[in-house]
């Protein structure tokens, strides 16, 4: 509980309740290191015990400082080590109890092992996980991996392995499990990113095929820059189906 020192009463507790942040405001502050994050991403974390904020009498979210750099911590680990949300709390967890608490992450590989560009740029690095360490990520069975990659939703690259958004589609199928969604009622949405993909593929396709080779890695940020405005309107297209208010 704040303590309200000595100069004044009150003081303590309105010097505090300055330093709150709303669910918006946090979302700003977070947006450039994390552009994909959404109001239902920090909720999420939330209902999984990752952060606690505060919450007025009318319900409302109030986060301190202490809350976004503890959740900007949270995504860090998501996005730079792909560790599930249960080896996350246990890590933080440890950090509270004042133990040592070593990271663990999936290993990044540079795609190919290659030098440099011709241009002085550095070569696109890819993240690979293995079958195993997938499994172990998403907490599934073989038999479900193999479920999902009959559907589409996940795919073995030529070496056995699965890029890094595998991890992040696995949990994803995982969450949504936990509220009935089964990966074969998932069809649609991979049909419908397919689609996605073919109009992004279409509009980038021509730098792809340029010989100067300023122009293909041009090619590849205006890739993500799509893949990016396409997940927001798409995110935003299905609230606006179910009529979700955000406060």
């Amino acid at each position: 509980m704040l303590q309200t020192p000595r100069g004044g009463a009150g003081t303590g507790t309105a010097a505090a309740d300055r330093r709150l942040m709303s669910i918006g405001t946090v979302l700003n502050a977070l947006r450039d290191e994390f552009p994909e994050v959404t109001i239902s991403k920090i909720r999420f974390l939330e209902a999984e015990g990752l952060i606690e904020p505060q919450r007025t009498p009318s319900g409302y979210r109030k986060f301190s400082p202490e809350d976004v750099e503890r959740l900007a911590h949270v995504l860090r680990m998501q996005r730079d080590h792909y560790l599930p949300l249960k080896v996350i709390r246990e890590h933080l967890e440890a950090l509270e109890r004042g133990e040592r608490a070593p990271l663990p992450s999936l290993g990044r590989q540079r795609d190919g092992g290659g030098p440099r560009g011709q241009e002085g740029a550095e070569e696109p690095t890819a993240a690979r996980v293995g079958r195993d360490e997938l499994l172990a990520v998403a907490e599934i069975d073989e038999r479900q991996l193999d479920e999902w990659e009959t559907f589409g939703l996940v795919t073995r690259l030529p070496d056995g392995g699965y890029d890094a958004e595998a991890v992040t589609v696995a949990s994803l199928v995982v969450e949504l499990g936990r509220f009935g969604i089964e990966p074969r009622h998932l069809r649609a949405m991979k049909a419908a990113a397919d689609r996605e993909a073919g109009l992004v593929d279409q509009v980038v396709a021509p730098l792809r095929r340029h010989r100067n080779p300023q122009t293909r890695a041009h090619a590849e940020a205006r890739t993500k820059e799509l893949a990016g405005l396409t997940g927001k309107l798409h995110s935003a297209l299905v609230q606006t189906a179910l009529g979700v208010r955000v406060p």
